[in-house]
């Protein structure tokens, strides 16, 4: 079985679906891995690091020819797998709410596409699940950002000059990157509080020393939606949750976003009047951005300032940590295939009717059969 590592080709994308840790165990499993020249240059690992992993090097073209699987960080152009064999697998993130036409190229192409991103939030799938490695490492740049744009301390020191006050910092969605970024500011000596619309999460926060910010007036609402996701909640827990965010927001110096629904756009969370209400030099971090966005005026790939708060919308933020988030990635994929690798056969067998294999696969035989696509 041959793997094929590409170079990714979106703008902006500096991770590659390979390290040479991943490199040296699929071919441990007996599989031959080709990378295509450059793949790894902007996730600092570079051509002679694969070769000597093992891996052969060549352009597009001859890295893909008769591939029987592909790795990728985001998914490529169908018309750029026709090298590749027959059948092949196409194993990454692949986007496929928000690349629809390009997932129904795949099957058009024979191409079994397997979203890795639609991994199931079980127990025995959590080595592989790219969205939790991900957002791990988001929620801790949210917060390096946002104290790169704050023109303050964010510990509170005290000096013979004075004491100078520590940040207030305000988490809204407590998911993996939301935890990630409680926990990092805690550590750069913030005073951190954070919300999320799930109850479960109260303990969570206060485990990390952070203060649990939560309507407690509406009863009877857990807000935990398929797989540890957060539901979108009705409209008397959404006027109360906008009631004590207003008041809460006034008070705080840097505040960040992550709430997200999956397949659906990115909630609203805070409005131009609540940011009009902050200190002028307070700092949002919108890490839901490329999703339409938790605040009114963020913009993608751009940091603007509103009533004298900047808010940071960068795109793809694992991808400005491209050393740290391609080696999880690798991981993620290699503890996929390697799971379900057959070495009789020499290469991965997915049953039809486990979980995890149905819960990502898109494609099969020419066409399309994920139930989320058929809706």
């Amino acid at each position: 079985m041959k793997i094929a590592i590409l170079r990714e080709t979106a703008p902006g994308e500096r991770r590659v679906s390979a390290s040479p840790e991943t490199v040296r165990k699929f071919i441990a499993l007996g599989a031959n891995v080709a990378v295509e020249s450059g793949a790894g240059l902007t996730a600092s690992i570079v051509d002679s690091d694969y070769a000597a992993a093992g891996a052969t090097l060549g352009d597009r073209s001859t890295t893909l020819s008769g591939a029987g699987i592909v790795l990728c960080i985001q998914g490529p152009a169908p018309t750029d797998l026709t090298d590749a064999a027959p059948g092949a697998l196409l194993v990454g993130g692949l986007n496929p709410f928000g690349e629809r036409a390009r997932v129904d190229g795949y099957a058009a192409a024979g191409i079994e596409a397997l979203a890795m991103e639609f991994m199931p939030r079980i127990t025995r799938a959590q080595s592989m699940d790219i969205l939790s490695s991900q957002s791990n490492l988001s929620g801790y740049k949210a917060v390096l950002d946002a104290a790169a744009e704050y023109g303050r301390a964010f510990p509170m020191m005290m000096t013979a000059a004075g004491t100078v006050s520590a940040a207030r910092v305000f988490v809204m969605g407590v998911g993996v990157a939301g935890l990630q970024a409680i926990a990092t500011a805690r550590r750069l000596g913030a005073q951190v509080s954070a919300t999320d619309v799930r109850a479960a999460t109260k303990e969570q926060i206060e485990s990390l020393g952070a203060k649990p910010i939560f309507v407690e007036a509406v009863k009877g609402i857990e807000g935990e939606g398929t797989g540890g996701y957060a539901t979108e909640m009705n409209e008397e827990y959404q006027k109360a949750q906008a009631e004590l965010v207003s008041s809460h927001i006034a008070k705080q110096d840097i505040v960040i976003t992550t709430a997200l629904i999956p397949g659906r756009p990115a909630p609203r969370l805070i409005s131009d009047a609540q940011i009009a209400s902050m200190k002028p030099g307070s700092v949002i971090v919108d890490l839901a951005v490329e999703q339409g966005g938790n605040v009114e005026g963020a913009r993608a790939g751009e940091i603007v300032e509103v009533h004298g708060v900047k808010i940071v919308g960068h795109r793809n933020v694992p991808s400005r940590l491209a050393a740290d988030t391609s080696a999880l990635f690798a991981r993620n994929l290699y503890n996929f295939l390697s799971t379900y690798w057959d070495k009789e056969a020499g290469a991965p067998d997915l049953p039809d009717d486990d979980e995890i294999v149905k819960g990502i696969r898109l494609t099969q035989g020419g066409a399309i059969v994920h139930e989320r696509l058929l809706a």
